[in-house]
């Protein structure tokens, strides 16, 4: 058993015909790596470091000089109202904005697959150029869009109606703001359902039609068990983008009227803007943790449907 053992061929780098494969894939994955180590995770683990501390902008002289506080940071966090309302906006925010953008998407993807039968591609065209559209540009024309003396209420105005200021109102600001952010994610959630829809198989919708069912039973039964994984698969990209929600409200509202609008990505900038950098990297990771643990729902959730 030892012989056999020692005569057995050695293999990947102690392998000598196989080293110099492995070698010149290291040179090749090096500045990759030298990329990811010093830009991405250096500063993910000086983050995580940092939000353990008192750090501020006065500590950047001497940053190994400050103190370690734990969880002191949490605590202040969760003992500030500015975070919990930002919190309780963004859960708004996802709560809303997410399933309206599924809905909008997959009714604007199966009218394209079936309903529209000419300039299927300039429809599909019109509806994606939100995704690649800065979100900067958009919501400054948004905001004039809806300013007090706006496009949107010169047209109510037309038909004897007065409109708010909307981004003024704190009751019609957090609206405009996930109107803005839904008509700017549809497309890309469109392209996915178009995707699904495609590789459903028709004989199953012939043979639900020779039973006799109609257009909204075949949806229900047949479109959509068949794009539960899309459905899934866009559920956690929104949410997570909507939990981040950032250049809608600050350039539309910068958090305002009241704080209507903050949301935790908001909250966590402008305390890196006052110079609380212990605290401002622990709202980052309080942040990271809601992500996570709204995925890993959304994970369990939808894994007994597919």
């Amino acid at each position: 058993m030892a012989s056999s053992s020692r005569a057995r061929p050695r293999s990947g780098w102690f392998d000598a015909k196989r080293r110099p494969q492995a070698v010149a894939g290291l040179v090749m994955v090096a500045p990759f790596l030298i990329v990811f180590l010093v830009f991405q995770l250096g500063p993910i683990l000086s983050s995580m470091a940092m939000s353990f501390t008192d750090m501020t902008s006065r500590d950047l002289r001497s940053p190994f000089a400050v103190d370690f506080v734990g969880f002191d940071n949490v605590e202040t966090l969760f003992a500030d109202p500015k975070f919990v309302k930002s919190l309780v906006n963004t859960g708004v925010f996802v709560l809303v904005a997410t399933p309206l953008t599924i809905v909008c998407a997959l009714v604007l993807a199966v009218a394209l697959n079936n309903g529209i039968k000419r300039l299927k591609g300039l429809f599909r065209t019109a509806l994606y150029v939100p995704v690649v559209t800065s979100t900067v540009a958009v919501a400054v024309v948004w905001k004039y869009l809806f300013a007090d003396e706006g496009a949107v209420n010169s047209v109510l105005s037309i038909a004897g109606v007065d409109g708010p200021n909307y981004l003024q109102d704190s009751f019609w600001a957090m609206p405009v703001v996930i109107l803005l952010a839904v008509w700017r994610m549809t497309g890309l959630i469109m392209v996915l359902f178009l995707a699904g829809l495609q590789g459903i198989p028709a004989p199953l919708y012939e043979a639900a039609t020779v039973d006799g069912a109609g257009t909204w039973r075949k949806f229900v039964s047949i479109t959509v068990p068949m794009l539960m994984p899309i459905l899934l698969l866009a559920g956690v990209i929104l949410s997570v983008a909507f939990v981040q929600v950032f250049e809608e409200p600050f350039v539309l509202t910068q958090g305002g009227p009241l704080d209507a609008t903050s949301t935790a990505s908001l909250y966590v900038y402008d305390l890196f803007g006052f110079g609380k950098y212990g605290v401002a990297s622990a709202a980052s990771y309080v942040l990271f943790a809601a992500i996570a643990v709204l995925a890993l729902i959304q994970f369990r959730v939808f894994r007994r449907r597919t």
